[in-house]
């Protein structure tokens, strides 16, 4: 019975350095094949004209280039564009991309499911099957990254314009920002989500700043520290409410690691993230989280936290029992962070004509869990609180 071939996908400039050399390879070599992976998105060995015959004939013999399979794209109105990836045994995952004038940004996804169970998220409300490998989280990178220049080539043809290399290496920065915000929690799957970013970050691959890299999490406290040391990216924590009785409502993983622990985390990440500030994202919801007096809660957070707050108006589905905050009230929550000198946006929704927006992302998941149906059987949240 042959081996299973190896996916270079799924392999850091280390591991690859040490696969090539178990092969008698020098490491220029594992750089010279990581760069007609990532850079120019080659997946045919005999492709790679400048590697030797006999090395193109082993990585022929026992490697694979292989990104999960598209089931189905969207393209949104705005120019947001949706995948659906296939990554085996009934399970499907989502990435989207999101082109604005600055800058690209591309969401990815790094579990089959979540097992958090926010109750806003769609996610969640599908339940949780797996961890996704490495190779199935760059691959959405690598698919994304390849599809753009397609358009870039035929947007190029379009023009009359010869030179393809001006057009690439400017790339319009089709994709200069990544966030793991997509299906499931980064920090449950540390070490494939470690090599994913470290890919991100090579110069030999995708070359991405580390400010441009964003890792979101629920606050996974003990991953936290780690991640500060082994890859410190920039760090989005959602936060979704500003005391912990509410917080175990919307997002339970609080009664493991409450905010008294995910803050004094979030100060320690500082010390070594490549910005001097934390993301909290906070989601808005009617009757909820949204009234003046979580406001002043959350000021609280922020003069402790240096941070920026990032406002998510909610993306409602009819099984969150949730809905949005009114644009009025939305307004005035913001104004409070404001005029209490608080670094405060209100995310655009991007995509929501295709489903690809904040918290909406769900792909296809067969539940191991029975998570989806305990999710179901969740009440209504019977929290009001008092506008002041």
């Amino acid at each position: 019975m042959h081996p299973e071939p190896i996916n270079l996908l799924g392999l850091d400039a280390s591991a690859l350095t040490q696969l090539v050399g178990q092969w008698g390879g020098k490491p220029f070599r594992a750089r010279q094949l990581q760069k007609w992976v990532h850079q120019r998105g080659t997946s045919q060995f005999d492709d790679m004209t400048d590697l030797a015959r006999d090395f193109r004939a082993q990585l022929t013999q026992r490697c694979v280039v292989q990104a999960p399979k598209v089931l189905s794209q969207h393209r949104s109105s705005d120019g947001t564009r949706k995948w659906l990836f296939d990554v085996g045994q009934g399970n499907a995952i989502e990435s989207v991309f999101i082109p604005e004038d600055d800058r690209g940004t591309l969401c990815i996804s790094s579990q089959a499911g979540c097992n958090v169970a926010c109750r806003f998220c769609s996610t969640g409300h599908q339940g949780f099957n797996r961890n996704l490998t490495a190779a199935e989280i760059i691959g959405q990178l690598w698919w994304a990254r390849h599809e753009l220049m397609q358009d870039l080539d035929s947007a190029r043809i379009q023009h009359a314009n010869p030179d393809r290399h001006a057009v690439v290496t400017n790339e319009t920065r089709l994709i200069s920002n990544v966030v793991m915000m997509g299906m499931g929690e980064p920090l449950l799957n540390y070490e494939p989500v470690l090599a994913a970013l470290r890919m991100m970050l090579d110069d030999n691959a995708y070359g991405l700043s580390r400010r441009r890299v964003t890792v979101s999490t629920s606050g996974v406290v003990p991953m936290m520290d780690r991640l500060s040391q082994d890859c410190p990216v920039a760090l989005a924590v959602s936060l979704h409410a500003p005391n912990d009785a509410l917080r175990d409502e919307l997002v339970p993983l609080n009664k493991k690691y409450p905010l008294d622990e995910l803050l004094a985390a979030c100060e320690r990440y500082l010390e070594f993230a490549p910005r001097d500030f934390i993301t909290f994202e906070y989601v808005m919801l009617d009757g909820v989280n949204d009234s003046d007096l979580h406001a002043k809660q959350l000021i609280e957070i922020a003069r402790r936290v240096h941070c920026k707050l990032n406002l998510i108006p909610f993306n409602p589905f009819p099984a969150s029992g949730l809905q949005r905050s009114s644009a009025a009230r939305i307004k005035v929550f913001s104004q409070h962070l404001i005029d209490a000198g608080i670094v405060t946006t209100v995310r655009k929704t991007r995509g929501d004509d295709i489903d690809a927006a904040c918290g909406q992302l769900a792909g296809e998941v067969k539940d191991r869990t029975n998570l989806s149906e305990k999710m179901a059987s969740r009440k209504m949240i019977p929290i009001k609180e008092t506008r002041e």
